[in-house]
C-alpha cells in the first residue's frame, strides 16, 4: 500500500488543521491498523495516535490527547487527523502509516507516507 499524507500548513496557536492520508495499491486500508506519527527538528519521530482496523478503537499520546481526533474512511481508502487547540509544541512533519497488528511502536509499522509539515506560530 502507497501512503500520501497531506492538510499540513501554516497556523496559529489555538488553531485547527486537519490531516488526510489517502491510500492506493492493491490493498486497501481497511486490512491495516493506521496510524499517525510526528518528528520535529532534532527529535525522533514519536507516537501521536492510532486507529484500528474498524474505527472503533483509537488511542492517543498523552500530548494530543482530548485535542485531536483520529478517524478512518474505509470506503475511501483515507485516514484523518483533526488537530484542534494547536499548540507551538505541536510543529512537526506528521506520517501516517499502516501495519498489520495495534501497536503505539514505529517499528510495528510497515508502510510510511512521506510526511507533510505542521507548523503553528505563537
Amino acid at each position: 500500500v502507497q501512503l500520501q499524507a497531506s492538510g499540513g500548513g501554516l497556523v496559529q496557536a489555538g488553531g485547527s488543521l486537519r490531516l488526510s492520508c489517502a491510500a492506493s495499491g492493491r490493498r486497501t486500508i481497511s486490512s491495516y491498523f493506521m496510524g499517525w506519527f510526528r518528528q520535529a527538528p532534532g527529535k525522533e519521530r514519536e507516537f501521536v495516535a492510532a486507529i484500528n482496523l474498524s474505527g472503533g478503537r483509537s488511542y492517543y499520546a498523552d500530548s494530543v490527547k482530548g485535542r485531536f481526533t483520529i478517524s478512518r474512511d474505509n470506503a475511501k481508502n483515507t485516514m484523518y487527523l483533526q488537530m484542534n487547540s494547536l499548540k507551538p509544541e505541536d510543529t512537526a512533519v506528521y506520517f501516517c502509516a499502516a501495519g498489520n497488528s495495534w501497536s503505539f511502536a514505529r517499528s510495528e509499522y510497515n508502510y510510511w507516507g512521506q510526511g507533510t509539515q505542521v507548523t503553528v506560530s505563537s
